[in-house]
């Protein structure tokens, strides 16, 4: 039985367990300046641009930051959700968070407040831990929705949520989601993706591409895991699959500036693939939680014109797991075996 509180003791929401689900970001709108405040937030992050403040600054603000928004905005208004009035990034996070926090409360009884946040734009890490420790969350679970670990990712995002608690008076306890680049579950779940896909179609690609985000190599030169982690989970797809050898392959895309990115490029590969007659294409991209700017509109067109300009003749891109029942039950597994202990 819980003691009664004293007279006059303010009141207290009954304890919780948080669970926050963080990706990337989104700008607020397509416009020059909301892209411009977006990028602004993403390319001045020292763990995404990991060069000297005094070289990247007047780069940044004199060059990138007038010309990019602008053909940022072009590409983020050809996929935008019109009907929400924001990215399809927003919308597929938000629904993930809500089909998670139903498995949850159907199986913990509302024990678990489960709620989502971008690194950068909004809804930013800091006000949603607040809400969570609102609603009584003394616990709280980061889930940075990255398969594959790098310090440009999922770093980042649970040091802006460190950066908030450094704020706090009273913090609550807090744990975080290692990768899940070699989870048999998320394999499974992204195996199943592409039987389904290739179910729908009325060709056999002669090559499953599966394209990750690029990096430059210079991070992976000062240790960041991330290149051999996407590699794992390529070659651990591929037997998961079980197609003959060379017919799932891995590549890296997206790609900026002239510095060394890791290899091989997705641009370049899908281009010699059609002109060594693998004229039959499926992509699908493994290390993205959900659909976003880079496979809805970089693979889905640019990718693709690439790939039919140098002589494909079928493309088929596998969408991201997003919240398909597969994935919603995955990610609620994970937080069940992360909240051990606390549940």
């Amino acid at each position: 039985m819980v003691p009664a509180k004293p007279a006059g003791h303010p009141a207290v929401p009954p304890r919780r367990i948080g669970v926050l689900l963080i990706n990337l970001g989104t700008p607020d709108a397509t416009d020059y300046w909301s892209m411009r405040r977006y990028l602004k937030e993403f390319l001045s992050d020292p763990r995404v641009i990991e060069v000297p403040k005094a070289v990247w600054w007047p780069v940044l603000n004199g060059i990138i930051l007038t010309f990019r928004p602008s053909r940022s905005g072009h590409a983020y208004r050809s996929i935008w959700n019109t009907e929400r009035n924001e990215s399809p990034l927003a919308t597929i996070t938000r629904a993930q968070a809500q089909a998670v926090a139903a498995a949850l409360d159907a199986r913990h009884g509302g024990r678990v407040v489960t709620d989502w946040a971008m690194r950068y734009g909004r809804p930013a890490i800091g006000p949603v831990i607040d809400r969570l420790k609102a609603e009584g969350c003394d616990r709280i679970l980061l889930f940075p929705l990255y398969p594959q670990y790098s310090a440009t990712t999922t770093a980042t995002a649970n040091d802006q949520a460190f950066r908030h608690l450094m704020t706090l008076r009273w913090q609550p306890a807090v744990r975080t989601v290692p990768a899940y680049h070699d989870d048999p579950g998320y394999i499974d779940a992204l195996a199943r993706s592409v039987e389904r896909h290739l179910e729908t179609l009325d060709f056999r690609p002669d090559v499953l591409l599966a394209s990750f985000h690029g990096l430059p190599q210079a991070y992976l030169d000062r240790g960041d895991p991330y290149h051999c982690f996407c590699v794992k989970t390529a070659r651990l797809l591929a037997e998961r699959l079980g197609w003959p050898d060379g017919t799932v392959r891995h590549s890296f895309q997206s790609r900026f500036g002239k510095a060394e990115w890791l290899k091989p490029y997705t641009d370049r590969t899908v281009e010699e693939l059609a002109r060594a007659g693998k004229t039959k294409l499926a992509i699908i991209a493994p290390g993205f939680a959900a659909d976003c700017v880079e496979t809805l509109e970089e693979i889905q067109s640019e990718v693709k014109d690439a790939f039919m300009a140098a002589g494909g003749e079928r493309f088929t891109y596998v969408p991201c797991l997003n919240d398909h029942p597969d994935h919603v039950d995955f990610l609620t597994g994970v937080v069940e075996r992360e909240l051990g202990g606390w549940l």
